[in-house]
């Protein structure tokens, strides 16, 4: 009896050892992107209540590698991965339920999720659990609540927890408004690359929020921002180019910087560039490529941008306005990209 037992026990070993095998086979196959290859290996391993695996081929099926996508198919794997407290498929389980794929959507289930990964000190969930909290979605609004799940978060460092945090102790939500506690965050997170982070970093050090005035530090943080290519830090740039806050007075280098904001289709952009090249601010003085802004501007609905056009109009000939016109039609339909 003694020896069945140790047979038996030894077979198990044997069987878990050779799963393991198989597991880093199929995970070093979808790491090369062999999807197909990895299906096969993980099937089986997800039908013997491999977790792992489970999760895995339920991640394939949600994104379509190596089969057909089909959201309830991946729920079905999430489901049999969660309960057995793999906080990967938890995780994923929690983000079906919330924008209701393969599911009805359902904001509840999907923080009774989260909150079981959060509970594995998993920081993505702790972090999406504080962005529940602060937006009452499926539970009560509590920005205490919230701000306990992102102190949680942020002291793994995860930059995102850190942002909120300075985005709740900037505007006093749940927490006395307090500056210093911002900024302290806001660094945190943009020492990580978090361009929004870097953004309000940069407003702080522009209007003396908490610190010391200084345009040179806040052009530090928008040009890391914009780099990014974060719209708003691109057109700040422009702004302080043209007004010589913490740099020379410069058109030409304003006009770059919203240039790349425009790119990205921002009304406040085209605006500005339509006013460049009314005036040859920095630019070629040209009545055509202002009204080409100015009307790309004033099909966003911007009232003051319809008011440029009537006015840089009496100064157009009816061809340059047709010209103009169609530079904005070309334009528009380039999604803004290489219209100068």
């Amino acid at each position: 009896m003694k020896m069945i037992t140790f047979m038996l026990l030894f077979l198990s070993a044997l069987s878990g050892l050779a799963n393991a095998d198989t597991y880093d086979e199929a995970n070093a196959a979808y790491k090369k992107g062999d999807y197909i290859l990895a299906l096969k290996l993980f099937q089986p391993l997800a039908a013997q209540g491999n977790a792992k695996a489970q999760n895995l081929l339920g991640f394939m099926y949600k994104r379509g590698q190596g089969v057909a996508q089909d959201y309830q198919e991946a729920l079905k794997w999430y489901l049999l991965a969660a309960p057995q407290g793999e906080v990967g498929a938890q995780i994923n389980l929690g983000s079906m339920y919330v924008y209701g794929l393969g599911v009805t959507q359902n904001f509840q289930e999907a923080a009774k999720w989260y909150r079981l990964a959060a509970a594995q000190e998993n920081s993505a969930a702790q972090y999406t659990l504080g962005v529940m909290y602060q937006n009452g979605d499926g539970v009560t609004q509590d920005y205490q609540e919230a701000r306990k799940w992102f102190l949680l978060a942020a002291a793994k460092g995860d930059a995102d927890a850190q942002h909120a945090l300075g985005f709740i102790y900037y505007n006093g939500r749940g927490v006395t408004q307090d500056y210093k506690e911002a900024l302290k965050w806001y660094r945190l997170a943009s020492a990580q690359g978090d361009a929004v982070a870097q953004l309000n970093l940069g407003f702080m050090y522009s209007l003396g929020e908490g610190v010391t005035q200084d345009y040179q530090e806040a052009l530090k943080w928008f040009r890391l921002a914009a780099a990014q290519g974060d719209v708003n830090a691109q057109k700040i740039l422009g702004v302080m180019y043209i007004h010589g806050k913490g740099v020379t007075h410069d058109f030409v280098e304003a006009s770059k910087w919203y240039r790349l904001a425009a790119a990205q289709g921002d009304s406040d952009a085209h605006y500005n560039l339509g006013g460049m090249y009314r005036q040859g601010d920095g630019v070629t003085q040209d009545p055509v490529r202002a009204y080409m802004w100015f009307k790309l501007a004033a099909s966003r609905g911007m009232r003051k941008a319809e008011e440029s056009l009537d006015s840089v109009a009496k100064t157009m000939t009816p061809i340059q306005i047709d010209e103009a016109l169609n530079l904005a039609s070309v334009c528009a339909k380039q999604r803004y990209k290489n219209c100068d």
